[in-house]
């Protein structure tokens, strides 16, 4: 490893603004986000950057190094070459508030949209539930999300498309595959799915699965079987004639 690498970080806020090189020591163990924090303190004091636990935990320190979203505190410099520079900047599908800092409230706003978790009555004289550990365990995965909103930051609809009304991206659709799969849940999300979160849209490239920091297998565990309870509720002629004998 070099002893000195250079950094070339996005400075600008929402109006416009440019990268500037930074040149800063770097030595063993090093990750992005010490590169740039060092940067900030000898450098660029002015610098924004948002991080909080360093640990890969709180998704605070998202960003795009060399043109992929990554967490900065679990980037390695060792991963980089740093005979290059280093490109660091904000997550693109997101309004640029200041340097690397992005607006991601909407993200917040549309998660109050989604129905919440509506428990079915007990079933045991205790007046408690009773379970199938597997039922169980399936929904736990998704449970690992930190919401750093990578997945959202390199799903096409909203990065290319601009897509934020109408699509809610894959982070919430992997929070609405972890209602709608849970042993207790009786909600019913499935037009809501269709047509308000814009479950449609996705057309599964499983760039999100591979951005997760968390390994969740977002495509293939959560949207495709969200997406296959979809069609199965909205569309099939056995599920329609059955509410239809139910009715009667």
């Amino acid at each position: 490893m070099p002893t000195t690498a250079t950094f070339r970080i996005w400075r600008g806020n929402a109006q416009g603004g440019k990268f500037e090189d930074y040149a800063t020591p770097v030595s063993e163990g090093m990750v992005v986000l010490d590169a740039v924090h060092q940067i900030q303190a000898d450098q660029a004091n002015d610098l924004a950057v948002r991080w909080n636990c360093k640990a890969g935990k709180c998704g605070s320190c998202s960003a795009e190094v060399n043109g992929q979203p990554r967490l900065m505190c679990m980037t390695r410099l060792n991963q980089l070459n740093l005979d290059e520079p280093v490109t660091v900047e904000p997550m693109r599908a997101f309004p640029s508030i200041k340097d690397l800092v992005t607006d991601v409230s909407w993200n917040f706003r549309v998660k109050k949209g989604i129905r919440p978790f509506k428990p079915r009555p007990p079933d045991a004289p205790d007046g408690t539930w009773r379970m199938q550990q597997a039922d169980v365990e399936r929904v736990q995965e998704f449970r690992k999300c930190i919401e750093c909103f990578l997945c959202q930051d390199v799903c096409h609809v909203l990065r290319d498309h601009k897509q934020f009304d109408g699509f809610v991206g894959p982070r919430f659709l992997t929070y609405a595959a972890a209602l709608e799969m849970h042993p207790l849940d009786e909600e019913r999300r499935a037009r809501e799915l269709k047509t308000t979160h814009g479950i449609g849209y996705c057309n599964i490239t499983k760039c999100c699965t591979k951005v997760c920091p968390e390994s969740i297998t977002i495509t293939d565990n959560a949207i495709i079987p969200l997406k296959e309870r979809v069609v199965d509720e909205l569309y099939d002629p056995t599920v329609k004639l059955l509410r239809f004998f139910r009715r009667k």
